[in-house]
């Protein structure tokens, strides 16, 4: 029988083994330990930055870096509208408001003019500006984080950055998750790079990071007994996950190198099919990981990415659909929403391909020719 062709499957071509055996010889498998510091200190190499906390989830980045800038029941954040769930869920943990924006058609992500027409209406609206923006780096591809970060600072609003797809991402030289206050990462199954479940949060200083570690291990004061004047969680990253990330931290630029390898098969692949066009890097400011390839078909050919989807699981190929944005969707449907069409837009028409770093090149044929016969059909 034919084998599936995965979206985005798992790749552990490292020394992942290596340092989880060790995790159990030495009877570390709790939430802390050596491969949690290994961990974090080769993530904090490879970006560039001094403070970054290894986590449970990216949710529980983006949560504690929301925690971390003061968002308090009766806030409001300004959020991507396209994008995955988690980048909005935590807003409502904190008893605040989601204020979602559209995006722009350059790189799919939070589109500036849309952001600071939130941020000047709802201080009309409620009286103060919102607490946070989160900017997302939607498959990887950058957002405009130069525009971004000076409205942030015009009017005086923390940037957590969702850097969750977009780990070796860069925009005009800069680290995706290092540029805004703060920055989340992701290392779920079908990530970059994977922890099997896990994050990290990149915080500015050595003293913020030691009081996300501090939540995150249930705010437990240093005392000889259970002690607590603030509210914790349990989101430390296992020091058993830990030990996968270590060893995936060893192939991660292979990794990404693979994944852009795909997008350019790809680009070149459907360069004569009429009605595909494959998304690019906007200039050269931008550097995606390009996580997903992810391609526009056009309305005008007859053919629409749910036909196309089905068409390819037919032939046991996952691809997925865009993420339908968030204003979209039902649990947010009283939020607050800025901007036009652009992202209902690409919703319509996006469609994402299989982008795995472990994909073969008969896997990648088999991907192009099945699209093709879609297209002809």
């Amino acid at each position: 029988m034919k084998p599936r062709i995965f979206l985005s499957f798992v790749d552990l071509s490292g020394t992942e083994m290596e340092w989880v055996e060790k995790a159990y010889r030495d009877k570390w498998v709790v939430p802390l330990g050596p491969n949690v510091d290994e961990f974090e200190n080769r993530l904090e190499k490879y970006l560039g930055v001094g403070h970054l906390v290894a986590l449970s989830a990216g949710t529980a980045a983006i949560h504690l870096g929301l925690v971390s800038v003061g968002v308090q029941p009766g806030d409001e954040v300004i959020c991507q509208s396209f994008t995955f769930a988690a980048s909005a869920n935590p807003i409502v943990y904190q008893g605040a408001t989601p204020v979602f924006v559209d995006s722009e058609a350059d790189t799919w992500n939070m589109s500036p003019e849309a952001l600071e027409e939130a941020v000047i209406d709802r201080k009309k609206v409620t009286g103060k500006y919102p607490k946070a923006i989160i900017p997302v780096h939607l498959y990887g591809m950058p957002a405009k984080m130069d525009e971004i970060t000076a409205i942030a600072k015009k009017y005086g609003i923390a940037v957590v950055e969702d850097a969750a797809e977009a780990i070796g991402s860069e925009y005009k030289g800069r680290k995706c998750g290092t540029i805004g206050d703060f920055g989340c990462l992701s290392f779920n199954g079908n990530k970059m790079i994977t922890t099997s479940g896990g994050g990290a949060l990149i915080c500015p200083t050595k003293e913020e990071a030691e009081h996300v570690k501090f939540l995150a291990t249930q705010a437990r004061e240093n005392r000889p007994y259970y002690y607590h004047k603030e509210i914790g969680y349990n989101y430390r990253l296992s020091n058993i996950s830990a030990g996968i990330g270590c060893g995936q931290m060893d192939v991660l630029q292979e990794h990404i190198d693979r994944r852009r390898n795909n997008q350019r098969f790809y680009t070149e692949a459907f360069a004569d099919v009429e009605g595909i066009g494959v998304l690019q890097n906007p200039s050269a400011d931008f550097n995606s990981n390009f996580w997903l390839t992810t391609i526009l078909i056009d309305p005008k050919t007859g053919k629409d990415p749910e036909s196309a989807r089905q068409f390819m699981a037919d032939a046991l190929i996952e691809t997925r659909r865009l993420w339908r944005p968030m204003h979209m969707q039902p649990v947010f449907s009283n939020a607050p929403y800025y901007g036009g069409n652009c992202c209902e837009s690409l919703f319509d028409i996006g469609l994402c391909l299989p982008s795995g770093s472990n994909l073969s090149q008969d896997d990648l044929n088999c991907v192009v020719d099945t699209l093709k016969a879609y297209m002809k059909k």
